[in-house]
C-alpha cells in the first residue's frame, strides 16, 4: 500500500530542444547590394529542416549578387546568366539528414520580390526552402514533380509561419 508521502514520477520527456533535429547552418554574405538579416535566415532554415522532417542537417548558405550566381551557374551547370538559387548536394550514402550548400542571389530575390509585391527576405527564404527540398530529394525537372515541389514549398512556408509565396510569373526556358 502506498503512503501519501510516496511520489510517483512520470517518465521524463527529453527537453523540447532534444527532440528537434541537429542542424548546423553557416551563412556567408559575399555581396554588398542587398542587406539581409543572416540570423533571421538561419532561424528560417532551422525551422524549415524540422518542417521537412529531416533528422539532421549541415547546411552552408552563400549569399551572392547576380554576377556571383551567374559565375556559379556557368561553372557548375554550364548555363550562362544568373539564376535565383543553386543547390549543391554534398550528402553521402551514410549521411543521415540533409547535407549541402545553397547559393542564393539576393539581388534576384530583391528584384523578383518587387515584381511579386512581397519582402526580399521572404523571397530569399523561399529560395532557401527550395534548396532544402532539393537536398531532401525533391526535383522540379518535369511539370508533375514541379507541381509537387511547389506544393511542398508552400506547405513548409506555412508550417514555419512565413507568408505563402505569391504565384510565380510564367517564364520560358528552364
Amino acid at each position: 500500500m502506498r503512503r501519501s508521502t510516496d511520489t510517483v514520477r512520470a517518465p521524463r520527456r527529453p527537453p523540447a530542444d532534444a527532440r528537434r533535429p541537429a542542424v548546423g547552418v553557416t551563412i556567408a554574405d559575399r555581396q554588398r547590394r542587398v542587406k539581409l538579416d543572416r540570423r533571421w535566415l538561419e532561424g528560417v532554415i532551422r525551422r524549415a529542416v524540422a518542417a521537412i522532417g529531416s533528422p539532421a542537417a549541415e547546411i552552408g548558405v552563400v549569399l551572392v549578387d547576380d554576377a556571383g550566381i551567374a559565375d556559379l551557374h556557368e561553372q557548375w551547370l554550364g548555363l550562362p546568366g544568373p539564376t535565383d538559387v543553386i543547390t549543391f548536394d554534398l550528402s553521402t550514402p551514410v549521411d543521415a539528414g540533409l547535407h549541402g550548400d545553397i547559393a542564393i542571389s539576393v539581388e534576384t530575390a530583391r528584384r523578383l520580390a518587387r515584381e511579386l509585391g512581397w519582402q526580399t527576405r521572404h523571397e530569399a527564404a523561399y529560395y532557401a526552402i527550395h534548396g532544402l527540398l532539393h537536398l531532401a530529394g525533391e526535383d522540379d525537372q518535369d511539370p508533375a514533380r514541379r507541381r509537387r515541389m511547389r506544393a511542398r514549398e508552400r506547405a513548409v512556408m506555412t508550417a514555419i509561419e512565413l507568408p505563402r509565396p505569391p504565384r510565380r510569373p510564367v517564364r520560358g526556358g528552364s
